[in-house]
């Protein structure tokens, strides 16, 4: 495959132009300001509180309601791409789609569980705004999705007298996810139920309550809010009786998948209880949100595959227009790319294909020539993508007890249903600590939410 042309990366301290963002520094500015000091003061759910008390970005953050749009407009069209791949370069064989991306053929034969049908719809885009527009890191297509939660923000921030009248002077709008994920969910509820409620339940893998169970809590806070009653379990808590899949001995109607392929493919009791969902949803006994077939294109190695010039070559140019706007240059790590990397280190990063939460990470532009070779050297072919840098627009945040303001960058998450945009979480980090912005890989992170205006 050949590397593709670089492009250059905008000033690392340029700030994305927002009126909007103006106004609400310029008044967080003012001394005694009641603005600066809103996201501490709203009233939060506390199991959201619990876990996220001291990890608040201190303002939300706002963007035109037309941009986000127009880039969820493009996201849809994307994940279609996207979707398309294993047909236009594999004639639509997923084994050999899963050997091209590495993925170990057990590992690959989980993933291709639900390979029959039409995927469910539904994740999360993690995007830069480089000051100019947004664009795409990488893609989640699954269920066990951090964030989802987030809009609660946005409803507390509401009820905080300052900043309700500065949403209404500035036209403040926003999505709330939870809404639009049980919006998504009635829409496709097992037929059995008739007009009941449906009984829902979280399943994690293994040890997963531990490891995730912080952060479930204020999600399933957030749903029964909502009308919907989650209840928190592991694989190993699932059994079957009389035809009904239950969690702890309740009936369970709706399972959301809080494990992946990694949970199951190691564990033989927990790929069978993973079975036994899979086959009570395949039998519509029961709603499985999702099927784990959409982790095939959380792969970072699908985005590289859409600039293979192979692929290229099949798409229309409105298509081809889409995959530019949305997708910063992106392509697998192979020995023949190996000196383009070299050569153009300081505007490269390289990501491992199946990590997440930032781990295995490698910022070119944080490396010397000397370190940057030897990781080159050591990564295996084919189990990384290089992606360009996207230099994030600075958003800037003043501090509700200094009263000084500092640059931050963000990572917005775009949720995504069947239906299309479903509202947008942050994650940021302060300028000087941002070269990977995630929970788990930076302990300067913060959570936060987004506002829209017309």
């Amino acid at each position: 495959m050949t590397a593709p042309t670089p492009v250059l990366a905008r000033p690392a301290d340029a700030r994305r132009p927002d009126p909007v963002t103006d106004r609400f520094v310029r008044d967080c500015l003012v001394p005694g300001s009641a603005l600066r000091t809103a996201v501490r003061d709203a009233s939060y759910p506390p199991a959201f509180a619990d876990c996220w008390g001291g990890r608040m970005l201190q303002r939300p953050l706002f963007a035109p309601e037309s941009q986000v749009m127009g880039f969820a407009a493009d996201l849809d069209a994307f994940v279609t791409l996207l979707e398309s791949v294993p047909d236009r370069l594999f004639d639509g064989d997923l084994a050999r789609y899963c050997d091209h991306l590495g993925i170990e053929a057990e590992r690959a034969s989980v993933l291709r569980r639900f390979a029959v049908g039409p995927l469910t719809r539904y994740g999360r885009a993690d995007v830069y705004h480089d000051g100019t527009g947004f664009r795409l890191l990488e893609i989640n297509m699954a269920s066990n999705l951090g964030g989802t939660d987030r809009s609660e923000m946005q409803r507390a921030l509401e009820d905080v007298p300052a900043f309700r009248a500065f949403a209404r002077e500035n036209g403040l709008g926003h999505v709330h996810t939870g809404e639009r994920l049980r919006a998504a969910l009635a829409a496709v509820r097992p037929a059995h139920l008739g007009g009941d409620t449906p009984r829902g339940a979280v399943i994690c893998g293994r040890g997963g309550l531990e490891k995730y169970g912080h952060l479930l809590r204020g999600f399933t806070e957030m749903m029964e809010r909502l009308g919907l009653r989650f209840e928190l379990g592991e694989l190993d808590d699932v059994h079957e009786r009389g035809g009904r899949v239950l969690l702890r001995g309740a009936p369970v109607d709706v399972a959301l998948r809080f494990f992946n392929v990694d949970d199951v493919f190691w564990d033989r009791r927990s790929r069978a209880r993973a079975e036994l969902l899979f086959r009570a949803h395949e039998e519509e006994r029961l709603l499985l949100w999702s099927p784990i077939n959409g982790s095939l294109f959380s792969n970072k190695g699908a985005l590289a595959l859409l600039s293979d010039p192979d692929l290229r070559s099949t798409l229309t140019a409105s298509e081809a227009a889409v995959v530019d706007r949305v997708l910063p240059e992106t392509f697998l790590l192979t020995p023949g790319s190996v000196p383009y990397c070299r050569e153009h280190r300081a505007g490269l990063i390289l990501k491992p294909l199946r990590d997440f939460g930032g781990r295995g990470i490698v910022a070119g532009w944080r490396l010397d020539d000397r370190e940057w070779r030897a990781v080159l050297e050591e990564s295996p072919e084919r189990h990384y993508v290089v992606q360009r840098r996207v230099v994030p627009a600075a958003e800037q945040v003043v501090c509700p007890d200094s009263g000084r303001a500092e640059d931050w960058h963000a990572v917005w998450g775009m949720f995504f249903t069947p239906d299309g945009y479903a509202g947008t979480d942050v994650r940021a980090a302060p300028a000087a600590h941002s070269a990977v912005i995630n929970y788990g890989a930076n302990p300067h992170v913060r959570t936060g939410c987004v506002f829209t205006y017309a």
